[in-house]
């Protein structure tokens, strides 16, 4: 099974940027995906899940009203829209795969997420 994001870059702050994270060898659509970013030397910070079926959406407090995730399951791909990007979002983004959300977030803080990309760079600044 694979995970590989693609999309990250260097930004300025208030630009934008389009993650996005293809899937392959496991059931897409059987389950929850999200992003998740991490700054060396510093925990792993989830930040958006989506149910498998995009019912639902959740948002870490830090990029509420700023980021969108979406998906689409026809083509195995997740998205993240980040918008009014500001420094504190400078991380290296990974997309993950749970049984369900609250497994995500969980499984974020301290687990092994079913599956996981290699992450790609997000780097904000002037």
């Amino acid at each position: 099974a694979h995970l590989v994001e693609s999309g990250g870059g260097a930004v300025q702050p208030g630009g934008s940027l389009r993650l996005s994270c293809t899937a392959s060898g496991f059931r897409f659509d059987d389950y929850a995906m999200g992003w998740f970013r991490q700054v060396p030397g510093k925990e792993r910070e989830g930040v958006s899940c989506i149910r498998y079926d995009s019912a639902n959406s959740y948002y870490t407090n830090a990029v509420k009203g700023r980021f969108t995730i979406s998906r689409d399951n026809a083509k195995n791909t997740l998205y993240l829209q980040m918008d009014h990007l500001n420094s504190e979002d400078t991380a290296m983004y990974f997309c993950g795969a749970a049984t369900s959300c609250n497994d995500f977030w969980q499984l974020v803080k301290g687990g092994v997420l079913n599956y996981r990309g290699q992450g790609t760079q997000v780097t904000v600044s002037s």
